[in-house]
């Protein structure tokens, strides 16, 4: 991609991170965390590369490791069930798109991976994601656990200054990660695209994995 188109494009996301949610003031945080832009930074660059194995918790408290979904066209999203708005309204329009590929999403697995482990338990994580599709699989893990993947993934998360009704609520980046059905990551998708986007890259990358 050239320098230019990069600088763009890294300008978009920070633009668009922002415009849903994801940098509202935060809880000052270890200063050896990298900052959101060091994050989209390598986001876009893939340096360090991205993903990578997690081993975790899911929501019916089975142990599950990255090598469980090897074979499938992983969709991978992180957010936390007491997110307001963003993270239900990606979580569903992920849900109309496997639902609108009917047979076609066979090959797909939506996970969703918890960036609030404190509060999203199995079954708080289980209650939540029977509101999506019937084959999301949510995960939580110890906090050190979900760092380290979420770094992996160049994920930025942090808890908010502002403590709300419900307490306290996490900002955090919301992008869509494509994992290959040999476990290495593909490539991103940004927050807001419609089901029929969705879709499109979905049956993009089906196809390029249809091979042996």
């Amino acid at each position: 991609m050239p320098k230019g188109c990069r600088h763009l494009l890294r300008s978009w996301l920070a633009a668009t991170s922002i415009l849903f949610g994801a940098f509202s003031p935060a809880l000052a945080a270890d200063s050896a965390e990298p900052s959101a832009a060091a994050l989209i930074e390598a986001l876009v660059t893939r340096v360090p590369p991205i993903g990578g194995p997690f081993n975790l918790i899911d929501h019916t408290g089975r142990r599950r490791t990255d090598v469980d979904f090897h074979g499938k066209l992983v969709v991978i999203y992180f957010g936390y069930t007491h997110c307001p708005d963003v993270c239900p309204t990606e979580l569903q329009t992920i849900s109309l798109a496997l639902d609108a590929l009917g047979t076609a999403a066979d090959p797909v697995q939506p996970l969703f991976i918890t960036v609030d482990p404190e509060r999203d338990t199995p079954s708080v994580l289980a209650d939540y994601i029977s509101s999506f599709h019937a084959r999301l699989v949510a995960l939580t893990g110890p906090a050190p656990q979900i760092r380290r993947v979420a770094l992996a993934y160049k994920v930025f998360f942090a808890k908010s200054a502002v403590v709300g009704p419900d307490g306290y609520a996490i900002d955090h980046t919301s992008f869509i990660y494509l994992v290959g059905k040999d476990g290495r990551y593909i490539d991103f998708l940004p927050p807001g695209l419609t089901p029929e986007r969705i879709i499109e890259a979905l049956r993009l990358h089906l196809d390029r994995q249809s091979g042996p």
